[in-house]
């Protein structure tokens, strides 16, 4: 196989192609590696190609048989490996814990064969970091791949590898799903474990899952990261059937709720807007109920909770680098988290409480908003891919911690949402602005059913066929 030809092949196909023996898994890791090499100086996606990828071991036979996969730096860990989380603070520092999620990656066959960036702990939605510098959208190199799953989203989108791992907090799959052009899917509370030592991460909000180009390797992931374990917090309801066979299943008529006006402070933009209206047009001609919502919560209750649970955050950071030997400064941290750790030395231990009761007043709130729809449509970003810089990056040094997470709670205002209420939501990147930019869009269902997302996804994926589109960098086009 040649590198022309590999670019061209989702995770599902390559994975048939070594069950039919066509290919090998080492081939097609020489292939991965020609891939970064050709890439990834342009892009700054993947911060370490392993040394030993040739021998990374993964099952023979899974659903993603021999794959080469990546992992974001941050999140869900390989024991003996490297995690520095994008932080001067963690340089250096390595994992002794392998997730749940990583031993379920090589029961599934994938090869995890190095690591890709992310801005500090993942805080800001943007693509740089003072560590590893700032990586580029394979799309517009000037443009952000978005966050914080970023060098994930951009080493899929230039094609060095069809699949690789990210993890969703505030909207960290899929705003970078949703600027780079790909698939990118927050599922359920609970759908993905976090053990053995993150389970319900940051009070449910995180969970781990990929970053892909096609609807049935979203789909084949599910089946192969899903299912609980000892320890989890609560066991979710379990699929009826493997997701692999939702997409031969029909989709029936749903319920589905448009927004089509802002849920904070940022303006949607004109071109993003047509986007939702677009495909709002193609849910009625399938036959579905399509209505207007209003917006079902205030920036402000989300602005508060993201600044809380930053603020709790403060006491493990301190435990961390004390257990390191290291210490907290300008000179490990970045203004802006830096900023927050001392916002959050400053607050009594009785703030829990209230963090936790906006968080349930959010989510009761929210419950109640769209509680008549089986799905809603919206954008996932107000705009498409942003310029570097800028106030929404943890490298600013002039924005307090406040003013921080208001502007964020703004940008982020229909993906961190749903990380609140727990439901899953899928960016797919429907459109494209008059420049070539991806415009993503959400949709997003009931709480536990992925099956219904993995229904109408394939049937919108199918009506508006996207991965014939190419960004301007990819691997396989010198």
């Amino acid at each position: 196989m040649r590198l022309g030809e590999y670019v061209e092949y989702d995770a599902t196909g390559l994975a048939s192609l070594v069950s039919a023996r066509e290919v090998t898994p080492v081939e097609l890791t020489r292939l991965a590696r020609e891939a970064h090499d050709e890439v990834n100086p342009r892009i700054n996606a993947v911060i370490e190609f392993y040394e030993d990828a040739e021998s990374v071991a993964g099952a023979d036979g899974g659903l993603f048989d021999g794959v080469p996969f990546l992992r974001k730096d941050l999140g869900a860990t390989e024991a003996g490996r490297l995690q520095e989380r994008g932080s001067r603070l963690f340089k250096g520092y390595r994992s002794y814990t392998d997730s749940y999620f990583f031993c379920r990656a090589r029961d599934a066959g994938l090869r995890t064969l190095g690591r890709t960036t992310t801005p500090e702990f993942g805080i800001s939605g943007m693509s740089e970091s003072i560590l590893n510098g700032v990586t580029g959208n394979p799309w517009n190199l000037e443009r952000t791949a978005g966050g914080s799953s970023a060098g994930s989203a951009a080493a899929v989108a230039a094609r060095i590898t069809p699949i690789a791992s990210g993890g969703d907090g505030g909207g960290s799959i899929r705003t970078p799903a949703a600027w780079c052009g790909l698939v990118g899917l927050n599922p359920s509370r609970g759908r993905i474990s976090g053990g053995p030592d993150r389970q319900d991460a940051g009070f449910g909000f995180v969970r781990q899952f990929v970053l892909c180009r096609t609807v049935r390797d979203m789909s084949a992931a599910l089946d192969a990261f899903s299912g609980p374990f000892s320890g989890d917090p609560f066991v979710i309801v379990q699929p009826n059937r493997p997701y692999v066979e939702e997409l031969s299943q029909p989709t029936g008529t749903l319920r589905v709720g448009v927004a089509r006006t802002k849920w904070g402070a940022v303006e949607i933009e004109p071109e993003v807007l047509q986007a939702v209206e677009s495909t709002a047009s193609l849910l009625e001609e399938m036959g579905h109920i399509v209505t207007d919502i209003e917006p079902p919560y205030e920036s402000v209750e989300y602005s508060r909770i993201l600044l809380g649970l930053s603020d709790l955050s403060a006491s493990w950071l301190e435990t961390a680098a004390r257990a390191m030997g290291r210490t907290i400064n300008a000179d490990t941290l970045e203004p802006v988290n830096l900023k927050l750790y001392e916002h959050g030395r400053n607050v009594p231990l009785s703030h829990a409480a209230d963090v936790h009761e906006t968080i349930r007043r959010m989510r009761f709130r929210v419950g109640e908003a769209i509680h008549a729809f089986d799905l809603l449509l919206t954008p996932t970003m107000p705009s498409v891919a942003v310029p570097h810089g800028g106030i929404y990056c943890a490298t600013h040094s002039t924005i307090s911690a406040d003013e921080y997470m208001d502007a964020d709670a703004a940008l982020f205002q229909y993906v961190g949402v749903f990380n609140v209420t727990g439901q899953p939501s899928v960016s797919l990147p429907l459109a494209q602005s008059a420049d070539g930019l991806p415009i993503g869009l959400q949709i997003v269902g009931r709480f536990g059913h992925e099956a219904t997302l993995v229904r109408i996804a394939r049937d919108l994926e199918q009506a508006r066929p996207w991965d014939d589109r190419r960004p301007k960098v990819r691997a396989g086009n010198s």
